[in-house]
């Protein structure tokens, strides 16, 4: 509901603090309710978007402090930090043209906040080479897809 709600355009402004504190408490929520339920029974989790898409879209998009976003993921998370996380890189104008729906308010930003995004998702990337893994998304979907794949099955010591 929250996330519904944060999605929505709307005629006055959003304020950029109040979106990061909105992305929390649902982030806070989530792994309260979710993820560590899951992992404590021994579960993989795996999630579309987690704490690294707040430090990009609040942080390198928004112009929040990214050094707040980050005490802020902590504790909303516990810590908890992907084991490994999928990076799917392309050009901001490629992505934008794959949507099969009308934009959402974040999807309807300038083409600037999205380039600031991507960049902000690669430097996180760079930053966290041994938890980050960058796919070409520019690649068929099959390519892409078995590249996932064979990363989660070493990940997961599969044959």
């Amino acid at each position: 509901e929250i996330r519904s709600f944060l999605l929505r355009f709307r005629a006055e402004g959003f304020p950029p603090f109040a979106e990061l504190c909105l992305y929390m408490a649902v982030r806070c929520f989530h792994v309260e309710n979710l993820i560590l339920p899951n992992l404590r029974r021994g579960r993989h989790v795996v999630c579309d978007r987690f704490s690294d898409s707040t430090v990009a879209y609040q942080g390198y998009g928004r112009g929040l402090n990214i050094e707040l976003i980050r005490q802020m993921n902590r504790r909303a998370t516990g810590s908890l930090v992907p084991d490994v996380t999928f990076l799917i890189d392309v050009p901001v104008e490629v992505g934008l043209s794959r949507l099969r729906r009308s934009p959402d308010r974040m999807e309807g930003e300038p083409l600037e906040f999205h380039q600031k995004d991507r960049q902000g998702f690669l430097k996180i990337a760079e930053e966290n080479p041994d938890r980050v893994v960058v796919v070409d998304g520019t690649q068929s979907v099959e390519s892409v897809f078995s590249q996932v794949v064979e990363r989660v099955k070493g990940f997961l010591n599969c044959p």
